[in-house]
Parts: C-alpha cells; structure tokens; sequence
C-alpha cells in the first residue's frame, strides 16, 4: 500500500517536473518569438536614425562649407576691388640724391613742395638776395630814373661793375648789372635809389617777404652779402626762398631781365661803356630753363635759384650751401636732378569735389531747414603716382535761428598726402527768421484780416 502511494506521488512530481519543463519550453519560444521581430525593428529603427542623423550632419557640414565658400569668396572679391589702391599704394616717392644742405623742388603755380631736404632750415642765401632786390626795384621804380653812385655803393667788393661815386646810371641799367653779372655795388646804388638807404630798403624787402609768408627770412643787404644785426643774420629758408622766386617769375620784366644774355649800357656823364654777361649756366643745361640766380659766400657756399617751364608744368628749385670751392658744379647737379624729377613724375590731375547736403536743420526757426551752397571751381594739381587725395565735408550738425545769408555753416577740405590744399567754404542761401511770439502774433494779426476781408 505505501509503495503503490510512493509510487503515485513520484508519478505525480515527474509530470509537474514535465510540465514545469514543457512550461519553461513554451515561454522561452513565445520570448524568443516576441524578441527577435522586435530586435529586427529596433536594430532597423537605430540604423534608420542614425542614418538620418548623419544625413542631417552631411547637410550642416555642407552648409558650413557653402557659408566657408561665400566668405571666401567675399575676401576675394574685396582683394580684387582693392587691387588698384594697393598697386598705387605701392608707388613709392624716389629719393633724390644731392650735395646740397637744403633744398626744395617747388610747383610755381601753387607753392607745393614737391621735394624738399631740410627746406625750413635757415641758412644764408648770398646773392640769389637778389631776386628779391629785383622785384623792389621792379615795383617801385621807374627803369629810366637816374640812379646817382654814392660813396657806400662804389665801395663795394667784388664781384662789381666798377662805379666811381657821382657817376650816374639808369636804373634799367644796374638792373642787368644786378641780374647778369651779380654785381654788388649796383645793388646797393639800386637799394639807396629806391629805399633812400640800404637799410629802408632792407625794410622794404623784409615787408615784401612778409607779404608772401615768408616768416623765417630776413634781409639786411640788397646784395647778399654775410651780415648780421642784433644777433640776426641775412637769411632764409629754401621754402621761403622758392617762394620769393616763384612770385618773381610772374613779372614779365623779371622774366625779360633774367633772360637777357648780354647788354651794352653807358654812364651818363662821362659815356664810360659797359657790357654784362649772363653767368647763369642753367640757362643752356635743360630745355625750358628760365633762370634764375646764381650765389656764393664763404658762409653759404654755392646756391642756386632755378626755374623750369615744360609741357605747361612750371617748376622752382633752390639749393643751399651746394658745395664749397672747388665744387662750384654742385649747384648744377642737384638743380637738374630735382628738375628731372619734377617733370618725369609729376602731372597735372584734376580733383573732384565731394557734394554736399542740400540743407541743413533749423532749430527754433520759422522754417525747418536752410538751404546751402558751395562755389565750386575746377581743381587740378601736379601729382605722382605716390600722392594721396581725399575730401572731406566738415560742417555743424545743425543750425540755431536767426541764421543769416551766406553766414558759413562748414567747410570742404581737398587734402593732398594728409596736408590741407584746397578750402571751400559752405554757406546758408537764404536766412532764416527766429520762431518768436511776434511772429505768432503777426501772422495771427494777418489770418484775422485777411478773415474778415474775405467775409465782407
């Protein structure tokens, strides 16, 4: 009875061991069934994704590089449009080798310096003084006065004409005496004529030297002679001094005087006969070459003053101390090298003025706005390659009442290598009235009448 119960009982284990089993069996299929088309979708979903995610990232990648392509391309195009500044920023300004202590190459026509050593240094000019010396006679003399020698002018050293006191000249005369052969006694018989002393005449031709804007110079002979008063010397500057030429030239009787290459003239009371020569060498060194002075002293050394005229460019040089004895051909070199320089790099351009606003705001004015103008003219200057030009509009960001006509509001500055050329002034065309309550009352006043004329 017990073996058949245990039996029983094992029988009944191992079939709930079979069905555990057969249990286990059935879930892990369903698990595997479930899980593996589910895997499958998942495994597909992420590669999809990550394919998608990459797409996205091709794309940012590619939209980085076209906005990389475009910036580029800007550069580019910035490069190119820049490309003619810079090839002209490119242009440098040659260097001019001279023997000269100071010099200046000068446009006659406006006073620009072209090019310049050491051009504001004061320094003694000898007898290229006498270019001023001419333009006083010039201006205030009559070529036929006659000029009587005094004691003073005879006594003058060499280089001279050789006047006895009491003799008597033209003034036309000692003119070329003065100009062709440098001669220092006609200077001072010319200064004592028309001053009626060396020293009022020096006053004359340092008023005429401040006249032209000369600060620096000072001039206490006619002839160029070294000298000095109260501690100041007879000097210049290079600057200075091609000024003074450049203002010279302008006279045609200059111009006819410095010209000349020989004359003949007599003393009037005796008929003693006298011929000059030009000793200006230039004259025959380059073509268009007008002149104009030569000089030396111990103390300035060699200087010359010249001036050039070609294809309508007009030039003034100057060198100063050029050598000393036995280099008197100095002054020769350095003018043509600065002359040459001149003409093969300079022309004539025009420069174009900005335009400006049409008007200008009014504050507390019975009109809103101001009209404004500017005089305009053509502007045209010798420029090299190497030369900067801009314009710029400097004006008031607006206007008070009462504003008056042609009251100036700003200015229009041409700079040339960032130094002022050229000013125009702008100026209001019409004025404006102050907004008051005399002129709310008025113009009330006026619509009433105005009112009751229109009713009757």
């Amino acid at each position: 009875m017990m073996d058949f119960k245990q039996r029983q009982k094992r029988q009944k284990g191992q079939e709930k061991m079979k069905f555990l089993f057969l249990s286990f069996f059935l879930f892990l299929n369903l698990i595997f069934f479930l899980y593996v088309p589910t895997s499958v979708w998942a495994n597909d979903y992420v590669v999809e994704n990550k394919m998608k995610l990459t797409n996205v990232e091709q794309t940012e990648y590619e939209l980085e590089q076209t906005e990389s392509n475009i910036e580029q391309a800007e550069i580019e195009l910035e490069q190119t449009e820049s490309e003619p500044e810079q090839a002209e920023s490119k242009a440098e300004q040659p260097e001019v080798k001279l023997y000269a202590l100071s010099a200046v190459l000068l446009d006659a026509t406006n006073n620009r310096i072209l090019y310049e050593k050491n051009a504001d240094q004061i320094m003694p000019m000898a007898s290229t003084t006498k270019i001023m010396t001419a333009i006083i006679a010039l201006e205030n003399g009559n070529p036929d006065d006659v000029v009587t020698v005094s004691k003073k002018a005879a006594s003058m050293p060499k280089v001279h004409l050789g006047m006895r006191e009491g003799e008597q000249y033209y003034l036309k005369d000692l003119m070329k005496s003065l100009m062709l052969e440098s001669h220092n006694d006609s200077a001072v018989a010319i200064a004592e004529h028309i001053g009626q002393s060396v020293e009022g005449f020096a006053q004359m031709m340092n008023q005429k030297a401040r006249d032209l804007g000369c600060s620096q110079t000072f001039f206490i002979t006619p002839n160029g002679l070294d000298a000095e008063v109260d501690g100041k010397q007879h000097s210049t500057t290079a600057y200075e001094l091609a000024k003074i030429a450049a203002y010279a030239i302008q006279n045609t009787e200059f111009d006819e005087l410095i010209a000349t290459r020989s004359a003949s003239f007599c003393e009037l009371t005796t008929q003693r006969s006298f011929t000059v020569n030009n000793k200006d060498r230039f004259l025959d060194m380059m073509s268009g070459a007008i002149g104009i002075k030569t000089g030396f002293t111990n103390k300035a050394g060699y200087c010359f003053v010249g001036a050039v005229e070609r294809d309508g460019i007009k030039l003034v040089s100057v060198v100063l101390a050029s050598g000393w004895p036995p280099h008197k051909n100095y002054k020769w070199v350095d003018t043509k090298a600065m002359m040459n320089y001149g003409i093969e790099n300079y022309r004539y351009r025009e420069i174009e003025q900005e335009e400006i606003p049409e008007s200008l705001a009014v504050l507390d004015g019975i009109e809103d706005e101001a009209e404004l103008y500017m005089e305009k003219e053509d502007v045209s200057c010798l420029l090299a390659d190497w030369d900067k030009v801009k314009t710029e509009c400097e004006m008031k960001d607006c206007l008070t009442a009462p504003v008056q006509k042609n009251e100036i509001v700003g200015y229009e500055k041409i700079y040339i290598n960032d130094e002022v050329y050229k000013v125009f002034p702008i100026k209001v065309k019409n004025s404006v009235g102050k907004y008051t309550y005399r002129y709310c009352l008025d113009k009330v006043l006026k619509c009433y009448i105005l009112q009751e004329f229109l009713s009757q």
